[in-house]
């Protein structure tokens, strides 16, 4: 017995050093923290504040809600607000397009087709439209490639409403990332 009690003792302590590492996740999207996320034991405002990551942090969304994302990062794991999340590929992806290298992108046009290489079904939209849930038009999980025509951005996401992970795209992919050829659920050109 008291054989096994130490065993089970040196298997405890032997875990120990890991736990701080284990509160960021190798699941979930991956995202960054645009500002100083502030983590809440539930979803919404009225929860206990249990930590806090620093702003411009790679991060993991584990799950979200409409306003509230669970996230685990440097810092913790816990809710927090999701306007303070960017799902781009580096923490300085632009929304818009802060340089001024596209003076008028209200005239952006990007084409969504179902093969690579541009080929297939396909539909084109403007800045300023957004797709919440593919599925609705018919489009859910058959895009594989995207062709800006005129300057645009878009943010490519997993998960209807934008719920997963997302991608920010400037130039046309004629062949998407692994993460989004076939799986895109929600679109919204900038």
């Amino acid at each position: 017995m008291r054989a096994l009690l130490a065993f089970a003792l040196a298997f405890v302590f032997s875990l120990l050093p890991s736990l701080s590492a284990m509160s960021a996740s190798d699941y979930g999207s991956h995202a960054w923290s645009r500002a100083p996320l502030i983590l809440r034991d539930g979803p919404g405002p009225a929860y206990d504040v249990i930590g806090e990551i620093a702003g411009e942090q790679e991060i993991r969304v584990l799950r979200c809600q409409k306003l509230w994302c669970n996230v685990a990062g440097p810092g913790g794991r816990g809710w927090t607000g999701k306007a303070a999340i960017d799902f781009g590929k580096d923490p300085h992806w632009p929304i818009l397009d802060p340089d001024n290298q596209w003076p008028d992108l209200a005239g952006g046009e990007m084409c969504f087709y179902e093969g690579t290489h541009y080929t297939g079904r396909s539909f084109c939209a403007d800045t300023g439209d957004v797709f919440q849930d593919l599925a609705t038009w018919g489009w859910d999980n058959r895009i594989s490639s995207v062709q800006v025509i005129t300057p645009t951005s878009a943010a490519l996401c997993r998960d209807r409403f934008f719920q997963s992970y997302c991608e920010r795209i400037a130039e046309s992919q004629p062949v998407l990332d692994q993460y989004l050829r076939r799986h895109l659920s929600s679109i919204r050109l900038y």
